[in-house]
């Protein structure tokens, strides 16, 4: 069935399917971010898909006006000339592809390799992702594809397994362009990409293989003279001339004398115009004469040489002069970049002679922009060699360096400027992402190459760049250059603060230990620094993280070292300060009691209050979770439920870009919707859900986003959907080696529901036994989760009818559990599998779930149910059915509705209509 959807719920389906990101979305329709987060999860709620990919392909259904190719491609370059021959090397690489999924096309520099893979990339029947590695420094080879693909990191989920997310699903064709340079990463990430993506090919350009077992290479020469080198001469000389004439004796002995190189005929065909074919020919002779060494020792690279040569020559001192500088931009650069490397040229100058540098092919436009530029990577080479031997390279690069910095903070300010504004900002949103990718690998070489040594543009820089990477969602790369900085820290308070940010940036991502020992080592400086406050909320945070954050550290911190901390940071802070004290307050509350992960009920309301006082969004989220917990632990739901519906109000204040306020998100995230599960609201979880789902943080990922959404599906009876979600979520944990994930487990149970109340037995048990397997690789402190796989086990064998192990069961499901999250849903069908069974206690089961039924719908509409059946009353069976119908849990409605005589025939269609397509 075609879901129904508003037109401005089809625009953003539209624009997803263009794979927009949220903020590019935002900024396109003049909404905010949060509206496109809410029709994003609205969207995958009507459509009942996993996530953005399944979303998009949903287009054609819902009447929207957009053409969505069959086969995706991205970055390939757009061509600016026609493309001449290489058709026996064509077919030679669609015969590698039928033995191996990954083709290498080796070849010297200037050969054509890039621009073949491009027409092999933007011909590919399934779609061709091409990633230019030109510009690439080793160790980013990741960041290239992921920019390409359109993927960012997500909490706990690595960039590169967000790659492998998006091959597997695309199946396409993934083109590594000049991976010379990056050959043992590039051969790695290789590698790993085909062994877990096995719909997924790659065709790689470079001057060596990459010696990955299985690689099939197509050697790449010269053009074959008397065809193709005369007819792409032709091509280019025109384009340089319309009214070229060839002489086609000349014109074959001058592709001779280039030895068939397309780089090298190009760059002669663009003078061809000026000097004529015989006084090409001439020249070439001429400078051929003067290079030294044998012609057969290297004759391809002998004759590019030549001509790389020859056209320098040609160039007048202010050519030659801006030529050589250009050669310290590894990308692209505008115009600002090339002025900003001569030292003191007006920009009209220098705009004029990079005019005439264009017009000589020795500089070409960036494809797809109109004000971009760059050097090919030979020509390239060429101009650095130039630039050394003219002793400016330490001059340039120090040009370079200042360009970096100052272009990293003008982004910053513009993306700073996005965030206050939204769609009113002068920069939107998509522009600063523009503007750092183009110059990403740029800012990356500068910071590399910077002078060591504290202060200066270099701490700016990676300081900049941990901000930039960050909220480009490179989240590990933005933790490097934060301790980058640190280390080029002018002095220790500078260093305090960029040791913070590493923590608060990959506080999700890594373990909770190496996140205090970065809060420690802040502290540390902070105090070198004569930072008494600044000390105080280092020490404050550390010893939060290890009492709140508990599942993080593999190892807990002893409480009594987390008390000494906590000392030490009320002795040095001042008390009167408002962070200061907030900051203690929340470390307090979580270590005044000896249980782990028990927080003080008295100290958390003071921690809140103290909170709010200040003001600050992130803070008060903190104390809000403090709150939160000791409702939990209280058993006290529904007050909990209060308290996250205001962190989630609170997530509009923060900023999303700002590594201090990621944690307080993606925590809030993941505890709304298990907080309204435990509460029995659905509607409220399936919301929470799909936020989730839906966010750039957290949404997408291959098991913890979907794993949120799992338990509500089946409770709300949408069993189609969290069977998909299920199978998603388990591949994706078992593919990320099994990790500690006990918060896994009611997902795992709940599909294991799903399927018994499918009455498929087997998969029943398959999944039942799965929840086994999360236990065994949890870590201490999810053992309180199993209270949900007690209420699996009695909700199944309610439905299957088989009781013969009722008195087990309900035994169980009315045992101890250290925290009880689900201890409602666990004694609700247990007390009524009691009474079906017949048990002799059924009528105290009931009055003692009836205790703690009152924080939860889900067991309170149980319970009437129950009831009903105990005591044969049909108005507290039609309470229930009108309870489920409140929470939307249309399937035990419908099961309800089976034992009241007049509906049983409205109960039989609804279970049918909720019964997933086979």
């Amino acid at each position: 069935m075609i879901a129904k959807v508003s037109q401005r719920e089809a625009e953003v389906l539209a624009a997803v399917a263009e794979r927009l990101s949220n903020a590019q979305i935002a900024n396109r329709l003049h909404i905010s971010v949060r509206t496109v987060e809410s029709h994003v999860a609205s969207l995958l709620r009507k459509y009942g898909v996993a996530d953005r990919q399944e979303l998009a392909r949903q287009v054609p259904q819902a009447g929207v006006d957009r053409d969505i190719p069959d086969a995706p491609q991205a970055g390939i370059p757009t061509p600016m000339t026609s493309f001449v021959g290489r058709e026996r090397e064509h077919e030679a690489i669609l015969a590698a592809f039928g033995a191996s999924r990954l083709v290498t096309l080796l070849g010297p520099g200037g050969a054509g390799k890039s621009r073949l893979a491009a027409e092999i990339c933007s011909s590919y029947p399934a779609g061709g992702a091409f990633v230019d590695l030109v510009p690439v420094r080793d160790g980013f080879v990741t960041q290239a594809a992921a920019k390409v693909l359109g993927v960012s990191e997500r909490a706990r989920q690595p960039l590169e397994d967000a790659v492998m997310e998006r091959l597997r699903r695309d199946r396409a064709l993934l083109i590594l362009d000049n991976c010379e340079h990056v050959l043992d990463t590039a051969a790695g990430f290789a590698e790993r990409m085909l062994a877990a993506c096995p719909g997924t090919r790659i065709l790689v350009t470079s001057r060596e293989r990459l010696g990955v077992p299985g690689e099939r290479t197509v050697p790449i020469g010269p053009l074959p003279l008397a065809s193709d080198a005369e007819a792409l001469f032709l091509d280019r000389a025109t384009a340089a001339d319309p009214e070229f004439d060839a002489d086609p004796a000349l014109l074959t002995e001058i592709c001779a004398r280039l030895d068939g190189i397309p780089l090298a005929i190009e760059l002669a065909a663009a003078r061809s115009a000026s000097l004529g074919l015989a006084g090409l020919l001439v020249a070439l002779d001429d400078t051929l004469r003067l290079l030294t060494g044998g012609r057969a020792a290297d004759q391809r690279h002998r004759s590019l040489r030549a001509v790389l040569e020859w056209s320098h020559d040609l160039l007048d001192d202010e050519e030659q002069a801006l030529f050589r500088r250009l050669s310290v931009f590894c990308g692209g650069f505008d115009l600002a970049a090339a002025t900003a490397l001569t030292a003191g040229r007006r920009p009209g100058a220098v705009s004029d002679v990079l005019g005439r540098l264009v017009d000589k092919s020795l500089v070409v436009r960036a494809p797809g922009t109109a004000s971009r530029w760059r050097l090919l990577q030979t020509v390239r080479a060429f101009a650095e060699d130039l630039l050394r031997g003219a002793g400016e390279y330490d001059e340039a690069r120090e040009l370079h360096l200042l360009w970096a910095a100052g272009t990293a903070t003008a982004i910053e300010e513009r993306l700073i400027a996005a965030r206050q504004h939204g769609a009113r900002a002068a920069a939107p949103i998509e522009v600063w992402r523009r503007e750092f990718d183009g110059v990403a690998d740029d800012l990356r070489a500068a910071l590399a190459a910077a002078p060591p040594g504290p202060g200066g543009a270099g701490h700016h820089l990676a300081r900049s760049l941990g901000h930039l990477t960050f909220a480009r969602r490179f989240l590990a790369e933005a933790q490097g250059h934060y301790l980058q900085a640190a280390q080029r820290a002018p002095g220790p308070a500078e260093a305090a603060k960029d040791l913070r940010s590493a923590a608060d940036c990959s506080l999700d991502n890594i373990s909770g230990q190496y996140v205090f020992d970065l809060l420690l080592a802040s502290a540390a400086q902070a105090h070198a620094a004569g930072d008494r406050n600044g000390r105080a909320v280092a020490l404050a945070r550390a010893v939060e993280t290890a009492a709140r954050f508990l599942a993080s550290f593999s190892e807990g911190i002893p409480g009594e070292r987390l008390r000494r901390h906590l000392t030490e940071a009320a002795e040095a802070g001042d008390p009167g300060d408002p962070i200061v004290a907030a900051a203690l307050a929340a470390a307090a509350a979580w270590t005044e009691r000896p249980a782990a992960f028990d927080p003080d009920p008295t100290l958390a309301a003071r921690a809140l209050a103290v909170a709010r006082a200040t003001g600050d969004a992130v803070l008060i989220s903190a104390g809000l979770d403090a709150v939160t917990t000791a409702a939990v632990r209280a058993g006290r739901h529904r007050e909990a439920r209060g308290y996250t519906e205001e962190r989630l109000a609170l997530l509009s204040e923060m900023d999303r870009d700002d590594p201090r306020s990621a944690i307080e998100i993606v925590d809030t995230l993941h505890v709304a919707c298990t907080d309204a599960i435990v509460a029995g609201d659905l509607p409220a979880a399936i919301t929470a859900g799909r936020l989730m789902v839906a966010d750039d943080l957290v949404g997408d990922h291959p098991y913890i986003s979907a794993s949120r959404l799992i338990p509500a599906l089946v409770l709300t009876g949408d069993l189609g959907p969290a069977l998909r979600y299920g199978e998603r979520m388990w591949e994706g944990w078992e593919r990320a080696g099994r990790p500690p994930a006990g918060w896994l487990l009611p997902s795992v149970s709940a599909v294991a529901l799903a399927y018994g109340l499918l009455d498929d037995r087997v998969r029943f048990r398959l999944w039942r036994h799965r929840a086994g397997v999360v236990v065994d690789h949890a870590r201490v402190g999810h053992a309180r989760l199993t209270s949900f796989g007690a209420f699996v086990d009695a909700r199944a064998a309610l439905h299957s009818g088989d009781l013969s192990d009722a008195a087990v069961l309900v035994e169980r499901a009315f045992g101890t559990f250290s925290m009880g999250r689900y201890e409602a849903y666990a004694q609700a069908a247990g007390a009524e599998l009691a009474v079906v069974a017949g048990l002799p206690d059924a009528p105290e089961r009931l009055a003692a779930a009836l205790l703690t039924a009152g924080e939860n719908y889900w067991a309170s509409a149980c319970l009437a149910r129950a009831g009903g059946r105990l005591h044969a009353d049909q108005d507290a069976l039609a309470a229930s059915v009108a309870q489920w119908e409140g929470i939307g849990a249309r399937l035990e409605r419908a099961h309800t509705l089976l034992l009241i005589p007049h509906r049983a025939e409205e109960g039989r269609a609804a279970l049918d209509a909720l019964r997933p397509p086979q």
